[in-house]
């Protein structure tokens, strides 16, 4: 699951990437509102985490006007202000939670898993394909001869893959959706990973194939 996370703490903002890296979320940081705004209008996230008191533009206007271009994608506010009317105003605007500052990272993940829980269709938690079973609580890969957990970003990777079966994933997608837009990753991350899924994948007796469309990208694929 892709996150941006817009906190101007950067001491903060690291200590946050890293809980949420550790918990299989796709994180991007930025550190003022409109950087906030310029990501959110241009890419594709599953969840937004938004301070309030930011450089440039605060994360109230943030969220005014993400909504008003009709970005639907959930909202968390994150600030130190616990004041009920300010709590009341990012409701209205269209926030889905408020976690005020300090707080514990295990009620900022419970969080993230309620309001991000529509969007991850997770009613049962878990991803089908052939005969392989992901479960996104315990981020295990399931087929008949087994199991095995997958690593944050393996597990980002067959998660985008089996919420896609059969589309074509270019490598550059797979850059911006699971490390990010700004991330000084080299594009070899990716053919290693999908290197350990593949090996993975036979490990647990899988008939699912990932398969290279030369210069076009991969899909999964049912070998019969």
């Amino acid at each position: 699951m892709r996150l941006l996370l817009a906190e101007d703490e950067k001491s903060l903002s690291r200590a946050l990437c890293a809980i949420l890296a550790k918990n299989n979320y796709s994180v991007e940081a930025v550190y003022d509102g409109q950087d906030a705004l310029d990501y959110l209008l241009s890419g594709e996230y599953d969840c937004a985490v938004l301070d309030v008191m930011m450089p440039k533009m605060d994360g109230f206007t943030v969220l005014r006007k993400i909504r008003e271009k009709g970005i639907t994608i959930p909202v968390m506010m994150l600030t130190a202000r616990s004041e009920i009317d300010d709590k009341v105003e990012g409701l209205d605007l269209g926030a889905n939670d408020y976690l005020t500052k300090p707080f514990e990272s295990r009620e900022l993940l419970a969080r993230l898993r309620a309001i991000t829980r529509s969007v991850a269709t997770a009613a049962d938690n878990t991803l089908r394909f052939g005969n392989i079973v992901l479960d996104r609580k315990s981020f295990e890969l399931s087929g008949p001869s087994g199991s095995v957990r997958l690593a944050a970003k393996e597990y980002q990777m067959m998660e985008y893959l089996m919420s896609n079966p059969g589309t074509l994933i270019s490598t550059d997608r797979f850059m911006e959706k699971v490390w990010g837009l700004d991330s000084d990753a080299d594009i070899n991350v990716v053919w290693t990973n999908l290197s350990y899924l593949r090996k993975k994948l036979t490990s647990v007796g899988s008939d699912v194939k990932i398969k290279a469309a030369r210069n076009a990208g991969y899909f999964l694929e049912v070998e019969k």
